[in-house]
């Protein structure tokens, strides 16, 4: 017999609460990145709430102040920014076991090889929460060329708040190592 329980609600904090945001950054490791101090956005992330949406805008620009990057009208610009925001549902089906039956609680033998009427019996709950991914690209403004591409990725949550967290704690992972330290041959 198996006996299937859905507890979205009461999992999905849990969830939510053990994933970090993961993190993965690319650049062109032929460009100099001390030559862009200035950008523009040419793409904004939409998302279903348009505050999160500014929240993002916001972390990435505090990141790059905090770099010595400045946002600019797009003729004066260095670098443009474009970011994308998707999300995705998950399930995950979690079973649990009893251990009884054949070589159960009891040992073997036990009730003619099972120990009872309920033997073997499992519980499963099934789980659904959604996974959000933020990319992040900064492109040569003049060549129109990629020189450096983000992508973090997290559970979302029902709570604003945590998001947000999520939001920042991913972005800032995300310019840790901005912009990237390129080494410099000397003939």
């Amino acid at each position: 017999m198996r006996t299937v329980k859905m507890f979205c609600w009461a999992v999905l904090p849990f969830i939510a609460a053990c994933s970090g945001v993961e993190v993965h950054t690319d650049y062109d490791a032929a460009v100099d990145f001390t030559h862009y101090k200035t950008y523009f956005w040419t793409k904004t992330p939409t998302t279903k709430n348009p505050l999160m949406a500014d929240r993002i805008v916001a972390e990435i620009d505090g990141q790059l102040f905090a770099k010595g990057w400045r946002k600019v009208p797009e003729a004066k610009a260095d670098a443009t920014i474009a970011a994308h925001v998707t999300t995705q549902e998950h399930e995950q089906i979690n079973t649990m076991y009893n251990n009884v039956g054949p070589g159960g609680w009891y040992g073997p033998g036990f009730a003619g090889g099972w120990a009872g009427a309920g033997a073997g019996v499992s519980t499963s709950t099934v789980s659904y929460f959604t996974v959000g991914t933020l990319l992040v690209d900064i492109l040569d403004a003049k060549a129109k060329k990629g020189i450096w591409h983000a992508t973090a990725e997290g559970t979302v949550t029902d709570d604003p708040q945590q998001n947000q967290k999520a939001v920042a704690d991913g972005v800032a992972k995300m310019f840790k190592n901005f912009p990237p330290l390129i080494a410099v041959s000397k003939p």
